[in-house]
């Protein structure tokens, strides 16, 4: 005689999709998530949105505030609120996803996104080392901090940061690191590349101090690079607003730990870097330019 186990409440409930386990488990972290559909894709503007019949969110910084009931907008339907990720209007979503997506500046991530052999190489000699993440080709190194997202800075290399989203693939391995100045400079030589036949209107990657041209400056190549990366963290730091103050605070410092240096220090290397920093971040390169030299003869003028 066969004996059949009585099923409990549990098993006779709906077991949610995995994806969906996945992205509540994340999303009580605190780590926006959003779901994606087979190649990786977002799903598709819901029939309000489609086609940007909206008028699109061209101005949108974070996400979450979207008022459609479906993922919609990409990157800016990514949310933690486990209200919303288990709501009727996101269940078709969830049935159909193949993989779950985070928004890497929701928790003050960038993602280095290397997507194949030549480019992990290439980040292995250039990057400082950080937690790394195996993907289907490459792998992603996350870094901490946040910075505008960039496509095809490097054959093979995207940076996705703010306004984007990166495919959650584990927790990786290895100790995360501070966002470094040679990844935000990929994103500034990105920038100043213009599309063809067009004129670029920000400067080119700008110069790097060198001692061979600082040849009177008092001061170690650690000294002055540790400081540069200092200011350069706080004018990155505020991507919002002041970043522009922020720049001629940072000349007006680094100009003043040169004024007992017989020279020349290379100074319009610094400036340049800064300005470059403040550019990126969204200030217009002639403000930039004017805070930066204002700050750089303060001190002079002092």
């Amino acid at each position: 005689m066969n004996q059949h186990t009585p099923l409990g409440r549990d098993q006779l409930r709906p077991q949610p999709p995995e994806p969906l386990t996945i992205a509540l488990t994340l999303a009580a972290r605190g780590v926006p998530v959003l779901p994606l559909r087979v190649g990786k894709a977002p799903f598709n503007n819901c029939p309000t949105c489609t086609k940007n019949a909206c008028g699109g969110r061209p101005n949108m910084k974070q996400p979450g505030p979207c008022t459609c009931p479906r993922p919609c907008h990409a990157w800016a339907a990514a949310t933690t609120s486990p209200t919303i990720l288990t709501s009727t209007a996101w269940a078709s979503a969830w049935r159909q996803a193949t993989a779950v997506a985070y928004h890497p500046a929701g928790v003050r991530l960038t993602v280095v996104d290397l997507d194949h052999a030549d480019a992990i190489t290439w980040a292995q000699t250039h990057l400082p080392p950080t937690r790394t993440v195996p993907t289907t080709r490459g792998q992603h190194w996350i870094y901490l901090g946040t910075m505008p997202s960039a496509h095809g800075v490097r054959p093979g290399i995207d940076i996705k940061s703010r306004m984007a989203y990166a495919r959650w693939l584990g927790p990786g391995t290895g100790r995360m690191t501070p966002l470094p100045e040679a990844v935000r400079r990929l994103a500034v030589r990105k920038e100043a590349t213009p599309p063809r036949g067009a004129v670029a209107s920000s400067t080119p990657t700008p110069p790097v101090w060198e001692r061979s041209v600082a040849s009177g400056c008092r001061h170690t190549d650690r000294y002055v690079r540790t400081g540069l990366e200092q200011g350069l963290a706080l004018i990155h730091a505020h991507p919002e607003s002041g970043a522009g103050s922020q720049a001629y605070q940072v000349a007006r410092f680094l100009a003043k730990q040169h004024t007992q240096c017989p020279g020349p220090c290379a100074l319009d290397a610094l400036a340049e870097q800064i300005v470059a920093a403040a550019v990126a971040v969204g200030v217009p390169e002639p403000y930039a330019r004017r805070a930066v030299t204002n700050g750089l003869h303060h001190t002079t003028a002092a």
